[in-house]
């Protein structure tokens, strides 16, 4: 029987090996249901029927990097690339602050230590005028001391996904240059550091297995993130996984509502992925557990162009401007948009 399993996790926040890989394997559709309905009361214990929102501003295009899944690999030559000016993103900000956003999320493709500066004087900035705001940055693997100046500089916190703990799979989806522990040690250093760091997986990835998700629960188990971010991996057709199929939208519910039962107080978004995939993918992802929307701050006529998969959603409930859309559809499941920070240490309501 699963549905002890589901009960176990929420008391202990916890389940063995074995165990994971039951509950990842289940297909009863009462028992996925009753997941769901664990993990939505747990998030409303917590956040009562809040759904934080963050600004995304997708500063950069340019990457180093040629991760074998990316459409903005740096062997793609077919992307028309773009670099935000430091003006572009304040004003993006400014947009943002007056619609409601306190939390600003600059995310770009990762890039050379030459534009560390730039960022850390774009940071500075954003801090300067927006003092009561959040600053998240995803802009990839830095050194530790670059990590240190971004967060003297006002950052609060760092997303850097792992997308896979496993070595060989991450070998797979990856250049040989590249390293899982590299990786892991970045997000070392960002909770040492004192961000609130999040990290996170993509859901069916080419040649992932449910012993690579249960090896992923158990590093995240341990690790014990203030953010999670997870989606379905979606192809983009300049990859050499062009022809591959896009994940699950169910094994990635399912997965967020584990999130949910394993960390009750992470910040869990609802990603764009999820919203690409399927009309209502957004308000389901709250339903399982979610507690996060980041619609699109960055200038329109560059969105296309930060490609990572193909027909990402970036228009309507998705982007800034839509936001009266998002809180009509957030009303209709029984959620409303909160324009808090939302930072992971206020969130505590339990000793």
């Amino acid at each position: 029987m699963i549905i002890p399993l589901i009960d176990k996790l929420r008391q202990e926040h916890r389940l063995s090996t074995e165990e994971y890989k039951a509950l990842l394997l289940c297909q009863d559709a009462d028992t996925l249901k009753y997941l769901q309905e664990q993990a939505r009361e747990v998030s409303l214990e917590q956040f009562s029927n809040r759904v934080f929102i963050r600004g995304l501003i997708e500063i950069t295009n340019h990457c180093r990097n040629n991760c074998y899944y990316c459409g903005i690999r740096k062997g793609n030559q077919s992307v028309l690339r773009y670099e935000l000016t430091r003006e572009d993103i304040l004003e993006c900000c400014r947009e943002g602050y007056t619609l409601g956003f306190r939390t600003f999320v600059l995310q770009g493709g990762e890039t050379s230590s030459v534009k560390d500066d730039f960022i850390l004087e774009t940071v500075t900035a954003i801090h300067r005028e927006f003092p009561d705001c959040a600053i998240t940055l995803s802009l990839g693997e830095k050194s530790r001391e670059t990590y240190e100046h971004f967060f003297r500089a006002g950052a609060n916190r760092y997303l850097l996904r792992h997308e896979t703990h496993n070595e060989e799979h991450y070998h797979h989806l990856h250049p040989d240059k590249m390293s899982i522990r590299q990786r892991l040690q970045c997000l070392a250093w960002l909770k040492e550091i004192g961000y609130q760091t999040g990290t996170g997986i993509m859901v069916g990835s080419p040649g992932q297995n449910t012993d690579h998700l249960v090896e992923d629960l158990l590093f995240i188990e341990q690790f014990h993130p203030e953010m999670i971010g997870i989606g379905p991996f979606i192809p983009h057709h300049d990859t050499p996984f062009a022809a591959c199929p896009p994940g699950s939208i169910e094994m990635t519910l399912k997965l967020l509502s584990i999130f949910r039962l394993m960390h009750p107080k992470v910040l869990l978004p609802s990603t764009t992925a999820l919203a690409t995939l399927a009309p209502d993918g957004r308000e389901r992802g709250i339903q399982a557990g979610a507690n996060v929307v980041m619609p699109n701050l960055s200038p329109p006529e560059q969105r296309n162009k930060y490609s990572l998969y193909d027909n990402k959603a970036s228009l309507g409930a998705e982007a800034a401007e839509g936001l009266q859309q998002l809180e009509e559809k957030l009303t209709v499941i029984g959620y409303r948009i909160s324009k808090e920070r939302g930072d992971y240490l206020s969130l505590i309501t339990h000793p």
